[in-house]
């Protein structure tokens, strides 16, 4: 980054973010302290209004507006590109937004510039492919959460967990505070305090129904920050898998996500997968019939020749 784009960059950070230290700007821009106070010099001898505050840092006064900026094909093209994923995976609200801004954006963009984000666009493009019926309830879903989050309001709604068992077993009712949404693995989930577990938990949305708005308040801790927030793994169970040779490759390109190791063999592969409890990778093991085999645990491989003996018993 040269001079010129770091000082315009500078004066986009302290109209996003307010005031900022000279160390926080040399941070966020990789370069000196001193670098930074001419950067501020040079800005306020070319007219922007800078004010330095003692002992707070830099802040630009009120009132003042960069005037309209212009993008290269490139930056135009990640923007649009970034449009169409909101259109397809938020709720109606942004879906909307998205459409009106990426008609803004071509609308703005110069002949040139426009005709060749176009062409870089060509080659491009964002699916969704989730099935609608199912897309429509995670929508709605999220609509709702959205909501909740920015009022900060108390949710309750009917949960159903993954795994084996009647749904009798799977389902319960939760009530939540709402601290951040996820968008992870092509599904949204949402983390927030459970009441009914009494810490933080993780939530899918499309296991999600009849999502409502409480009266009481929902705020969030104060330590907590939703970028920097990574949950403790509690995969601690190990299992160890041979899969043959047939399936290598495919093993290799979509990889399972409790997959931990995989280790090449003259005939096959080595698996090692971390899960929290067992039942979490049975239905994946099964799926790929004889061209996987379970050296350990045994109380996995009991659990899998259980589960094949009941399904001779259907046939």
């Amino acid at each position: 980054m040269n001079k010129t784009e770091r000082m315009l960059a500078i004066i986009l950070e302290l109209q996003r973010n307010g005031t900022q230290r000279a160390e926080d700007l040399a941070a966020t821009f990789e370069t000196s302290v001193r670098t930074i106070y001419r950067d501020i010099q040079a800005l306020s001898e070319s007219g922007v209004p800078v004010a330095g505050l003692p002992g707070q840092g830099y802040t630009l006064m009120d009132g003042y507006f960069l005037p309209p900026i212009s993008f290269t094909a490139e930056e135009a093209v990640s923007m649009l590109l970034g449009a169409d994923f909101v259109a397809q995976q938020f709720d109606d609200q942004y879906q909307n937004c998205a459409v009106a801004s990426r008609r803004k954006i071509e609308g703005i963009l110069p002949l040139q510039v426009r005709e060749e984000a176009e062409r870089v666009r060509a080659g491009m493009r964002v699916l969704n492919t989730k099935k609608q019926p199912v897309f429509a309830q995670e929508r709605e879903t999220l609509a709702s959460l959205r909501s909740a989050i920015l009022e900060e309001r108390r949710v309750m709604f009917h949960y159903e967990k993954g795994g084996v068992g009647s749904v009798t077993e799977r389902q319960s009712v939760r009530e939540a505070d709402p601290y951040g949404l996820v968008f992870i693995d092509g599904s949204w989930v949402l983390i927030g305090h459970c009441h009914l577990r009494k810490e933080i938990r993780h939530f899918r949305l499309k296991r999600m129904r009849s999502v409502a708005l409480l009266n009481q308040s929902a705020k969030k801790p104060t330590d907590f920050h939703l970028h920097s927030y990574a949950p403790a793994d509690e995969r601690q169970l190990l299992v160890r898998v041979w899969a043959d040779s047939e399936i290598a490759n495919e093993l290799r390109t979509s990889p399972n996500f409790y997959m931990d190791e995989l280790v090449e063999q003259a005939d096959g592969l080595l698996i090692t997968l971390r899960v929290r409890q067992l039942e979490e990778v049975l239905q994946w093991l099964l799926s790929w019939g004889a061209h996987m085999k379970v050296l350990e645990p045994e109380a996995l491989r009991l659990r899998i020749r259980q589960e094949l003996v009941a399904m001779l018993n259907h046939y």
